[in-house]
């Protein structure tokens, strides 16, 4: 393994790993291509090629990847694929399958789950003691009255019962939709009353930096809201003797779990639906995207063995909530006989050496986390390598956001010279990343390996061209199995189609900024609705974010481009600030002549403003679509739907603002 030393300053492309000889060989991808020449006469020389292969014969491919990781079907599939055109693909017609006979192929004293919280201890369960576990719950759903076809929702925590039960509810054929605790109840209505469910798991509250938060009397008005509901399972979480008396149709979770039976599983048609997944639900009621069986299970034996290089003997972490598709992602390691490692609780409490500390008690092997989060330890200033013993972490995996060159020297520096640092991007739409992490290739700084097996990812330009070395569209030109098998409710499918294939028909748009460079390697640069057009010249919000939160005085921004796209916007940054600063004249020259020598003097604030944060999702991303609707004079409660923030108040600001004659300011005056 090459590594290079650390460097003062970094920039986008500079080297910092290399995977020796001996990692290569041991990789999961390179047993996959000898595989493919003993079994398929296939040689490839290097990754890319691999790659052009997979995407040019993806019947070829897909069909490999049924074969290769030993998918069990009681019934033979007819053919790959049905079409090659886009949307509605049909994958492995004929096939029957279950997602949760895969994930529990494993039943001995192997640990399947670590899993530790605010509220609870470190704790181990074996894959034999959850195969027993999942068959009792599978058997407490079906007195129950879950059958195949059923939607069952899930209000609770990334803790053991959470997986349980799911792994329980695809077992039955049922389908799954969950909503992490946080969610306020207008939220959660929002997305179950979409699915109709027959069962809610439920927790009576949950435990989030230091504060206990209850649930009971929003659990009520849930299941007043969702006249489907025949039953309500309250698992005691944040008290050990909830008073449930007032809720009704409800029992307990250790009835539910009383009774163990030998677990049966469905065989189900590939494309049966495995979960609802839902869109972050800025405008509108949330789309739920609705994920097949099979067309998961396999995407998710791939990428994880083949990208994230997963083995029974590794411990695999993401901090995650259940409302977030990376927890969708997190489960999977099961399908390798990996152990997955589960916290509930903030990261940030009692400081950020709280998940390095988990890491170094749990044995963590593949540490998955968010841009952000990698970018507040820069921010603290922690050093993690210094203070536990994480050499057990061959790899990090970031996601969420783009993370900058700066991120990755703070991990090589910070945590181990030694790993490879995968940054991923994919989305909860595909409910995988489709450009990501490979042992064969290097890693450079700000930059994301490859593009993913099967996943024929380009760059466009307006035109629909593709283009190498500039920043286009992200596009998918070739259908994938994980693409949603549909959106529910959605009629004629016109809301599908509309979310991805009005723009370049035939062709899965999916809303980001990418650049794919001559080596393969790609840059993602932000959502390409929220792009900064200044004299015609785009960027990346992504960009913009790297050179302000660098420095020090700056914890948050957010940047809008007020323009239509064309001309006569005005470029307003707002910006979060440590503790007991003011935004002063010298700050905002700083911050102007920062961006002017770094980023471009085209791309200088007109204006700067000090907020007290920056609106974001329940899942942590930048609201810069609906900041900049409210400055343009749209209601908040029309902008977005409140109840999918994570801080609806920070919108006060920007509503007030609307009205100030903002539009009037002189270019680069600050204040």
């Amino acid at each position: 393994m090459k590594t290079p030393p650390p460097h003062e300053s970094i920039s986008e492309g500079s080297l910092l790993w290399e995977p020796s000889n001996e990692i290569k060989a041991r990789s999961n991808i390179s047993s996959y291509i000898n595989w493919l020449g003993a079994q398929r006469n296939l040689q490839f020389g290097q990754y890319d090629d691999l790659w052009e292969w997979s995407v040019e014969n993806i019947e070829d491919f897909w069909g490999s990847i049924w074969d290769y990781f030993l998918v069990k079907s009681s019934s033979p599939y007819t053919r790959v694929t049905s079409q090659e055109n886009m949307p509605y693909t049909e994958w492995f017609e004929g096939s029957k399958l279950n997602y949760a006979e895969h994930a529990l192929r494993k039943r001995d004293d192997h640990p399947a789950i670590k899993s530790k919280s605010e509220i609870r201890p470190l704790t181990t369960i074996s894959y034999g003691e959850l195969y027993e576990r999942v068959g009792a719950v599978a058997a407490g759903l079906k007195r129950l009255g879950v059958k195949k076809g059923d939607r069952v929702a899930v209000l609770m925590p990334n803790i053991p019962e959470t997986v349980i039960a799911f792994l329980a509810v695809s077992s039955l054929g049922a389908t799954w939709s969950a909503c992490s605790p946080e969610f306020g109840t207008r939220s959660v209505v929002d997305r179950f009353r979409q699915i109709e469910p027959k069962i809610l798991l439920a927790v009576d509250g949950y435990r989030y930096g230091g504060r206990d938060f209850h649930k009971l009397e929003a659990i009520i008005e849930i299941q007043k809201q969702l006249p489907s509901l025949e039953n309500t399972v309250m698992l005691p979480y944040l008290s050990q003797d909830p008073n449930f008396k007032p809720l009704g149709r409800s029992i307990l979770w250790s009835e539910l779990e009383s009774n163990p039976q030998d677990l049966k599983f469905e065989q189900l048609p590939f494309d049966h639906p495995l979960w609802v997944l839902y869109s972050s639900g800025t405008t509108g009621l949330p789309k739920p995207i609705v994920h097949g069986q099979g067309g998961i299970l396999l995407e998710h034996l791939k990428v994880l063995s083949l990208h994230l290089d997963l083995k029974p003997e590794d411990r695999f972490f993401w901090f995650t909530t259940t409302g977030w598709m990376m927890w969708n992602f997190l489960i999977g390691g099961l399908l390798h006989g990996a152990t997955i490692v589960l916290y509930d609780g903030d990261p940030a409490y009692p400081d950020m050496n709280t998940l390095w500390q988990f890491s170094e008690e749990s044995g963590i092997t593949y540490f998955g986390t968010a841009a952000p989060f990698i970018q507040a330890c820069m921010k603290s200033k922690i050093e993690p390598k210094q203070d536990f013993d994480i050499s057990c972490i061959r790899s990090i995996g970031s996601t969420g956001s783009p993370l900058p060159p700066e991120g990755f020297k703070w991990v090589y520096e910070n945590v181990s010279n030694k790993l490879l640092l995968a940054s991923f991007s994919g989305g909860t739409d595909l409910c995988t990343g489709f450009v990501g992490s490979c042992y064969l290739l290097p890693v450079n700084a700000g930059e994301i390996q490859c593009r993913c097996l099967g996943a024929r990812v380009e760059a466009y330009n307006p035109k629909g061209d593709p283009i190498i070395n500039q920043v286009g569209e992200l596009v998918i030109t070739r259908p994938m199995p994980s693409m949603p098998i549909y959106f529910l409710n959605d009629i004629d499918g016109k809301r599908y189609k509309e979310s991805y294939f009005d723009t370049f028909p035939g062709i899965w748009r999916h809303g980001d900024w990418i650049k794919i460079t001559e080596r393969g390697t790609c840059v993602i640069y932000g959502r390409s609705d929220s792009t900064l057009n200044r004299g015609g010249v785009r960027m990346g919000t992504s960009e913009f974010y790297r050179v302000v939160e660098e420095m020090d005085e700056i914890t948050d921004s957010i940047v809008v481009d007020t323009g239509s796209g064309v001309e006569g916007g005005k470029l307003l940054l707002f910006v979060v600030l440590q503790h007991g600063l003011k935004l002063e004249n010298t700050l905002s020259s700083a911050i102007i002549r920062r961006l002017r020598s770094q980023l471009s003097p085209r791309h200088t604030p007109d204006k700067i403003y000090e907020i007290d944060s920056v609106p974001k999702t329940l899942n942590n991303k930048k609201l810069e679509v609906p900041v900049k609707k409210v400055l343009l004079g749209m209601p908040p409660s029309e902008a977005i739907n409140k109840d999918a923030m994570s801080n609806p108040e920070s919108l006060d600001f920007f509503a007030k603002l609307a009205g100030t004659g903002w539009q009037d300011v002189k270019l680069h005056d600050s204040g």
